[in-house]
């Protein structure tokens, strides 16, 4: 019960600090501490909705003016979303560990060769785009227990000319729909660790307030460097359990 309490504080300051839903995090540490890969998605998925509605609450105050886009992409999140359950049903364990793989290099390789610019004036982006968009990275994100931020800020980021921290502000929003969809699905699927996951998540509030307070006041630059450590860690901490 300690380790979980302590697992979730330091996953909250995580998803808080960096825009994430904490599941890149708090999957590997549940795999050190014993869970099997499937378990850890299920309490993980848990966490997220407890994380990514708190964090989402106080970047609101910021004002960060991407509601209209961040709806679009969360609707398309919560019907992907809803496929988790299904995949993690009939997709073995190792796959999900090599799918986790495989996002966190496209991030870290993504974020890498972006620029880190102001925020431009936007073009109106397709509905249909924006959906669909949200619906792949739901339903891939929810299969392996992270929100989906790991994969949409680097879209947001390259192709779609937010600033970084207006990404990772946006990416955490997103992380609501598909988290609370993955619970659903994970639920009807018989997938779901409710009581692990409740004492994670109640943890990661504290760490989400102090998470979004600092990222506050980190400059935009050294906040990219950070952003790229922690997926390096967070990739090679996953090679060494999943691969060796």
């Amino acid at each position: 019960m300690t380790e979980l309490l302590i697992f979730g504080a330091l996953t909250g300051f995580v998803s808080g600090y960096f825009g994430v839903g904490g599941g890149m995090v708090l999957v590997p540490m549940l795999l050190y501490y014993g869970f099997d890969m499937k378990q850890a998605v299920a309490i993980s998925i848990v966490q997220m909705v407890f994380s990514s509605t708190y964090g989402s609450f106080l970047n609101a105050k910021k004002s960060v003016g991407v509601l209209k886009d961040g709806l679009l992409l969360g609707i398309g999140g919560f019907i992907g979303g809803l496929q988790s359950g299904f995949i993690v049903s009939n997709v073995s364990t190792k796959s999900l560990e090599y799918l986790f793989l495989s996002l966190v290099a496209f991030a870290i390789i993504r974020i890498f060769v972006s620029n880190v610019h102001e925020e431009q004036i936007q073009e109106e982006k397709s509905r249909l785009t924006l959906l669909l968009i949200g619906f792949i990275i739901g339903m891939l994100a929810m299969s392996i227990g992270i929100g989906g931020s790991i994969m949409l800020t680097p879209v947001l980021l390259g192709f779609m000319k937010y600033n970084l921290k207006t990404a990772t502000s946006l990416s955490l929003f997103f992380v609501i729909f598909s988290s609370v969809a993955g619970l659903i699905s994970m639920s009807y699927n018989g997938q779901m660790l409710l009581n692990e996951g409740i004492t994670v998540g109640i943890a990661s509030l504290i760490g989400v307030y102090f998470g979004i307070k600092l990222k506050q006041n980190t400059h935009v630059v050294s906040y990219k460097k950070y952003i790229l450590i922690l997926y390096i860690l967070i990739l090679a901490s996953m090679i060494n359990k999943s691969v060796f």
